[in-house]
């Protein structure tokens, strides 16, 4: 009687790992922006009040923070600043990505 509950009892908590992420994922949208420098992938996620990208070869993690006037995710050195369809991105206080326009938004 323990051994079948010795395999299945690792087995569930495997199962709630890819559930965990199974979910994170579909509460993970993408959204395409084209900037005056590039283009930028931002994989933003709501629940969690962050948002994820590439820059420079680095893969950031900026937690969303106070703003006054749009929504402001960082990470102490980047900022990603957004309002309406239009981010910018900033690096030390620094504009890295300028003008970025959200491409095909959700209406």
């Amino acid at each position: 009687m323990k051994k079948p509950l010795l395999v299945l009892i690792p087995l569930m908590l495997s199962g709630c790992s890819y559930y965990h992420t199974f979910v994170e994922r579909m509460q993970t949208d993408t959204l395409q922006y084209q900037c005056d420098e590039k283009p930028l992938t931002v994989e933003l996620n709501n629940n969690n009040q962050k948002v994820n990208f590439v820059y420079d070869n680095e893969y950031l993690s900026l937690t969303q923070g106070l703003s006054a006037s749009g929504t402001r995710y960082s990470d102490g050195v980047y900022v990603f600043w957004s309002k309406g369809d239009t981010a910018t991105v900033y690096r030390k206080d620094t504009v890295v990505l300028n003008n970025c326009q959200l491409q095909n938004p959700k209406r």
